[in-house]
């Protein structure tokens, strides 16, 4: 990840979940993460096979379209890495599941990215670390209650 340049971001997130869930859920790409997310992108799953899932995802934005294709590398039942390819932007990322001692899962997210078009203004690393907590937030109220509903003697 160092060959891009800038800053590294980093968050994490918890959920309330047993490992291979997380894991599962958080794999499974699908037409609704938008949503789930909070987003008005469109998702495209071209592949998914045990070690690899390919998706394409378009969304419409003031000053044109942003298109981006991903790859995500995955190595159950803690690991994946993904790289991005756009029409505005480039990303890697990998993603690490850490099983807690209260029984919560600990996500930690690193990624950098490098932008394709000139100078525009640009979120700051904070504010980039911010939204995507935000959305991975969502995300985990989101797995919580798949995990809930597919699991009655753990809702609490």
């Amino acid at each position: 990840m160092a060959a891009f340049p800038g800053p590294e971001f980093h968050i994490q997130v918890t959920f309330r979940a047993p490992l291979r869930f997380v894991y599962d859920w958080c794999t499974d790409y699908t037409p609704r993460d938008a949503a789930l997310e909070g987003e008005k992108y469109e998702r495209k799953v071209l592949a998914k096979t045990a070690r690899k899932a390919v998706f394409e995802d378009l969304e419409e934005g003031p000053d044109g379209w942003y298109w981006g294709r991903s790859v995500v590398t995955l190595h159950p039942p803690r690991r994946w890495n993904l790289q991005r390819k756009g029409n505005r932007s480039e990303v890697v990322a990998r993603y690490l599941l850490t099983e807690l001692t209260d029984g919560r899962v600990r996500l930690d997210l690193w990624w950098r990215r490098r932008t394709l078009l000139g100078p525009a203004e640009r979120p700051s690393k904070r504010e980039r670390e911010r939204s995507s907590k935000l959305a991975w937030e969502r995300f985990a109220r989101a797995l919580e209650r798949d995990y809930r509903l597919a699991h009655p003697a753990a809702r609490r």
